[in-house]
């Protein structure tokens, strides 16, 4: 073999290995209304097109949540710990050694969502924002790596590689029942 097929043949098997070691990946599922008929439904004249919610921060809880922890598990059980049942992402910085997140795929009911996950690829979190609502997270983030920024819903599969500190408006006194329900319209 001569050593400029060598190179070529070295150089394709190079190409082939940073391809295989990519591990991105991408999937769309479909998320049907609990009572599908919802999804059908017209929007109410009951329902006002914007409205507003009045309350006061009761506390702000500042999580900090160490290497190897996972992001989502792990504020989830801080929220259940200091008994948060409503509040608001206020900030959310750190790093991951993964990322998973979901985002919209569609623009009519029942809703889709393309899942993007790559536990290899380590990133920055920017930011954390959302709601705690009756003591369930509604998480988003946005990422960083060397080659794009990922934003989306924040899914189990975010590691913390160094740190990550959230911080949470603590709102106990206001009910925010209906705030991301996609029925209620």
């Amino acid at each position: 073999m001569t050593g400029e097929r060598r190179i070529g043949l070295l150089t394709l098997v190079l190409a082939a290995a940073s391809v295989c070691a990519a591990q991105e990946t991408r999937r769309t599922v479909t998320n049907p209304s609990p009572n599908p008929k919802d999804d059908t439904k017209p929007n109410s004249s009951s329902v006002p097109d914007a409205y507003a919610l009045i309350g006061r921060f009761d506390r702000i809880v500042v999580i900090r949540l160490k290497a190897r922890t996972n992001l989502l598990a792990g504020i989830a059980k801080v929220v259940q710990e200091q008994h948060i049942q409503n509040g608001v992402f206020l900030s959310g910085i750190g790093s991951l050694r993964g990322y998973e997140v979901h985002s919209v795929a569609n623009r009519d009911l029942p809703t889709q969502d393309t899942i993007v996950k790559n536990p290899t690829q380590p990133a920055d979190l920017v930011s954390v924002n959302g709601y705690v609502i009756n003591g369930r997270v509604h998480a988003h983030m946005t990422l960083a790596t060397p080659d794009k920024v990922i934003a989306g819903h924040m899914e189990a599969g975010n590691e913390v590689y160094t740190y990550a500190i959230v911080t949470v408006g603590v709102m106990n006194g206001t009910n925010l029942d209906k705030i991301d329900d996609k029925g209620y319209r």
